[in-house]
């Protein structure tokens, strides 16, 4: 059992709760049988019969049953068959449950349940049989959900006779009284053999608020915990480098990142690290947040580290931080440097108001030059703020002072990355993770409940709309025609765009008969451990593979050739050299490509006011998220943004239902709700990671909304009355189950 489902021990048994309850239907006369419908019939058996087919090799129990008004046909095969030949002799009356099917022309059930009756019998035991609730286990091949059915009630029934001694109950007697829950034990009875759907109802209620509550009191125990840990509080200078960042902005700055700003501030401020998580609409201004988050650190005497999922995007943000600082962007020389050390005396050196400080660029694809100059920036402070990519994160890499760590589309790492960059300050760095993929209220509460949360919804003055229209290319090719006519149309209003495929093209090719979907990412793109963002969801379990993705390279041989021909259209991928990655980015952004073919890598913090209209080929291959977040990359400037959702799929597929949400709305965080209703929410403890099962087996984060947000409240209060949890031993014990030791490394590296 713990080989195929994780099953170990009684309490893992317990905890196996059924997927769902068939019910053995209405009683039915035999001649009124509904085709493909459960039933239960009451009839006499007329007659029993083995018969051999295959040569002999195989056989069969034909047994005819008669209720007065009609007759059916019952099969068994296999070893079973003299067994049920023994019990279901001519005469004999009985009660029989299956689905109704059809063979030979006859309707017939295929190994049906069935349970023999006294002719005593009476009506009661019949209704009793075909109302009764089966429970329906997640199984394997090798472990059948009847024999989990039988593990489950062998494991109960010793639990009644011993009065249930050993079950720790997790929630506190006044909690649970106070929602009328029922007690435990109670609750795996009636989820595993419910008498009524009632019954189901109120053990899954009791349930949920168990995981939800062990869950929150995990998370309200680490919150309080990062409250012990020391960190150098990061405070601005009155009239140091952030005045002078803000003085020099050429635009005011929104409410929300007024709001948000006073909130990181307030953080950087304390004793002890901040932890929050600063999430946003696509371009609603988050890197602006960072980066004055950042200049307060080196005001205070810190370094800020940035680590990007990318080498584009790092690059991305390094331009851009650049640019937005200006001359603030310099740095001293050292002669400089150590004589204002000096009048300072406390190391506050690398952010004067007068210079400003240096801001470097670390990825794994720079020259050995670099790198040494870059690292030597970190180790005597030089650099204030350093961008990079998983390059940060060697054991080489040495800060003068690290303050501050921004982890940008925080998805994308894995906790031991995060962990292993925060760990490279003196003492633990504040935190600020960032996200573009709006997670809703819930979410955040259980997936990052370790960490304060501050939303930008609010998007900057200018920025346009984008509408967005699916475009069902195999249905009406024209559509896909009139697709290109508006993308030439764009570049000849002097605009740009891009044209995103799942796949680059130069791999090996994959056998199109395969079932087994492609990956649409290439590995280099994929941003780190920690997994994409659901772009290999949904649409392959609609229709059997035909074709690989759409590539990169195919697609912009294609258009230079045909439809755009004439136009400037480049590639880009990230199996090209970081270099000439860099190289068409900035050619696209100064306007000197009008059309950019790309994979994903585009999909974050590209940034081309320019740009209006996107194309996203074989769109079903991508996640609700991950497109919202690719539209994001138009609209960015004065004139409205054109998103076009290019699909092979059937009208009544879930895929086009997908991305017809897609186009209805603008609203990530409605969007986000899609998504995670669609492809359930992994396990919220990060074992999704490294694939172990969610340590959610009831609660979903996006119904249970209820339940989480008072299951936190209730938690906070509890650890704040009892950090160590003395007066509730029996929690303590279900919060070591919940956290065997690779949880709770997750949850102490935050």
């Amino acid at each position: 059992m713990s080989e195929h489902l994780g099953l170990r021990t009684v309490g893992d048994l317990l905890h196996h709760y059924p997927r769902r309850y068939a019910e053995r239907g209405e009683l039915t006369r035999l001649a009124e049988l509904p085709l493909d419908e459960h039933v239960t019939v009451v009839a006499r058996i007329a007659d029993a019969r083995v018969h051999k087919f295959n040569r002999g090799k195989g056989q069969r129990l034909e047994v005819t049953l008669t209720d007065g008004s009609g007759r059916l046909q019952i099969v068994f095969f296999g070893r079973s068959v003299h067994y049920h030949q023994r019990e279901l002799l001519p005469g004999r009356r009985g009660m029989f449950a299956g689905k109704v099917g059809v063979f030979n022309r006859k309707l017939q059930l295929s190994h049906p349940d069935y349970k023999l009756l006294d002719e005593e019998s009476g009506a009661d035991t019949v209704e009793q049989f075909a109302a009764e609730l089966l429970p329906l286990y997640p199984a394997c091949k090798q472990l059948s959900s009847w024999s989990i059915e039988q593990s489950v009630a062998t494991v109960l029934n010793a639990l009644q006779a011993t009065g249930w001694r050993g079950l720790a109950d997790p929630l506190p007697i006044a909690l649970r009284e106070e929602r009328a829950l029922i007690p435990l034990p109670e609750a795996f009875e009636k989820i595993h053999r419910p008498r009524t759907k009632a019954d189901i109802a109120q053990a899954r209620a009791r349930l949920k608020w168990d995981e939800a509550f062990v869950l929150q009191v995990a998370l309200a125990r680490r919150r309080a915990k990062e409250t012990e840990l020391p960190a150098a509080p990061r405070l601005p200078v009155p009239g140091g480098l952030l005045d002078a960042f803000d003085e020099r902005l050429p635009f005011t700055l929104t409410d929300g990142q007024r709001e948000v700003s006073r909130e990181i501030f307030a953080d950087l401020a304390t004793e002890h690290p901040m932890h929050r998580l600063l999430q946003g609409e696509v371009g609603s201004g988050k890197t602006l947040v960072a980066l004055r988050a950042m200049l307060a650190t080196v005001d205070a005497g810190g370094q800020a580290a940035m680590l990007a999922p990318t080498e584009v995007l790092a690059q991305q943000h390094h331009r851009s931080i650049t640019e937005m600082m200006g001359e603030l962007a310099g740095h001293h020389s050292d002669a400089k440097r150590l004589e204002r050390r000096a009048v300072v005396g406390d190391g506050r050196a690398l952010g004067g108001a007068e210079q400003g400080t240096k801001v470097v660029l670390l990825t794994g694809s720079m020259s050995t030059a670099q790198r040494r100059q870059a690292l030597l920036d970190l180790v005597t402070g030089e650099a204030g703020i350093v961008v990079g990519t998983h390059a940060l994160i060697e054991d080489k890499v040495k800060f003068h002072d690290l303050g501050l760590v921004v982890v940008d589309e925080q998805h994308r790492f894995g906790v031991e990355q995060r962990d292993a960059l925060r760990s490279k300050g003196a003492q633990p760095p504040h935190l600020l993770v960032m996200t573009a993929t709006p997670i809703p209220r819930t979410v955040a509460m259980t997936v990052f409940g370790d960490l304060e949360t501050s939303v930008l919804d609010q998007l900057p003055a200018g920025r346009s709309p984008i509408s967005t229209h699916v475009v069902p290319a195999k249905d009406k090719p024209h559509f896909l025609a009139r697709t290109w006519e508006r993308v030439r149309e764009e570049a000849e209003a002097g605009h740009q765009a891009y044209v995103v495929c799942p796949r680059i093209g130069d791999e090996e090719e994959q056998p199109a008969k395969s079932a087994k979907r492609p990956s649409s990412r290439a590995p280099e793109e994929a941003g780190g451990a920690g997994g994409g963002s659901g772009e290999d969801e949904g649409g392959g379990a609609d229709a059997e593979e035909k074709r690989p993705p759409l590539a990169v390279l195919d697609i912009a041989q294609q258009l230079t050739a045909g439809p755009l021909g004439g136009l400037r259209v480049e590639p880009l991928h990230g199996r090209m050299h970081p270099d000439a990655k860099d190289e068409v980015m900035r050619r696209f952004a100064a306007g000197e490509v009008d059309v950019l073919v790309a994979t994903t890598v585009i999909e974050v913090g590209v940034n081309v006011p320019n740009a209006t209209g996107m194309v996203i080929m074989d769109a079903d291959r991508f996640g609700v998220s991950q497109l919202h977040q690719l539209r994001g990359r138009v609209g960015r400037g004065s004139a409205p943004g054109l998103c076009l959702l290019v699909t092979e799929m059937p009208e009544a597929s879930p895929a086009r239902a997908r991305l017809e949400a897609v186009a209805a709305t603008l609203d990530g965080f409605e969007l986000s709700r899609i998504d995670l209703e669609q492809r359930r929410e992994g396990d919220v403890l990060g074992q999704a990671q490294s694939g172990v099962r969610s340590s959610l087996r009831m609660l979903a984060v996006i119904e249970d909304e209820d339940i989480i947000a008072e299951a936190r409240d209730e938690a906070g209060a509890l650890v704040a009355a009892d950090p160590d949890l003395t007066e509730h031993p029996e929690l303590r014990t279900a919060l070591e189950a919940l956290l065997d030791e690779e949880r709770e490394e997750y949850l102490d590296k935050g």
